[in-house]
């Protein structure tokens, strides 16, 4: 879930919104990591196992082009998007629709153009406002791209799978060649900032109980296969903590069937699933909806993680 206003846009209009503000460089060998899957995941704040759907659609409705850059810092060809003619028509007509809306800030009645900085995204400038167009001095939500704010839910499941992975590598007291490898390689994956990473690391060192390799395991293929596949990348990933945390083939199997299989869920988890569903009926959760919803995590003892596997698992079937 997203918070404030850019909740109220979807998945694809923040995502024409991103690619408008990031176009492909023409004729240079390289390409920014912002229109990678990874950079277009951190800056519309969803998960990236949700992207290609998107993205598959806006390709569908010609809205996108593809094509394969140099990255910085990769060590291949990424596959990187941009907007077609078609695509950027339709993001500037979304754009000019909300840089006209009136927002309050400072007790002023302003409107959103006159807040965006120069040089500043539109998203950037949109994460300053909450779902009742009062402007924050502060983002009200923070891609995990940026060093620090708070993430969204979708975004915080992905945290949260990198805290226990770290936790799984100072178990020990100290981490591996290796070790440091795969976190690298999940850190990129998410298009996450070394200085957020660094946080949850010291954040999992400084913990008194460090879940087992196979717990984390088990977690990273819940979160894999949300969708019920796993992309190529996803799999290189899994390998890569498989052999870094010595986890053998017949462990493996097991618990990919049980990643696989319908996930037990406690009652209190259970009794929250029933009405976040509800609450999803027509697609999107309102302030008032979240509110309840909060309150109800906080009598049943949900977590924020366990709320953002509900809520992507909905998401998927829908």
């Amino acid at each position: 879930m997203v918070d404030g206003y850019l909740g109220s846009l979807t998945t694809e209009e923040r995502t024409l919104l991103h690619l408008l503000d990031h176009p492909l460089p023409k004729g240079k060998w390289e390409a920014p990591e912002a229109i990678t899957q990874a950079g277009i995941s951190a800056a519309v704040h969803v998960q990236r196992k949700h992207v290609p759907r998107t993205l598959k659609r806006l390709e569908k409705n010609m809205d996108l082009e593809i094509g394969q850059r140099h990255i910085p810092g990769a060590k291949q060809k990424r596959r990187v998007y941009s907007l077609s003619f078609q695509g950027k028509e339709r993001a500037q007509q979304l754009l000019a629709s909300i840089v006209t809306l009136e927002i309050t800030r400072l007790d002023q009645t302003l409107i959103i153009a006159d807040v965006r900085e120069k040089n500043k995204t539109i998203l950037d400038a949109l994460s300053h406002l909450d779902e009742g167009m009062l402007y924050h001095e502060t983002p009200v939500i923070s891609p995990v791209s940026n060093p620090d704010g708070v993430a969204s839910l979708d975004a915080q499941a992905g945290e949260e799978l990198v805290r226990r992975m770290f936790g799984t590598a100072w178990k020990d007291g100290k981490i591996t060649k290796d070790e440091q490898q795969l976190l690298s390689d999940v850190v990129d994956f998410l298009c996450m900032h070394p200085e957020r990473a660094r946080r949850l690391s010291e954040e999992a060192r400084g913990s008194p109980e460090n879940p087992p390799p196979e717990e984390v395991y088990l977690d990273m293929l819940r979160q894999a296969l949300i969708d019920g596949e796993l992309a190529d990348d996803e799999m290189a990933l899994i390998k890569t903590f498989q052999i870094a945390f010595d986890i053998d083939d017949e462990a493996h199997l097991r618990l990919m069937e049980k990643a696989r299989a319908e996930p037990y869920l406690p009652d209190n988890v259970l009794t929250y699933k029933v009405t976040l569903d509800t609450a999803m009926k027509d697609g999107k959760i309102t302030s008032d909806e979240e509110a309840m919803l909060k309150t109800l995590r906080e009598a049943l003892n949900v977590s924020t993680s366990e709320h953002a596997r509900l809520l992507a698992e909905l998401r998927d079937q829908m």
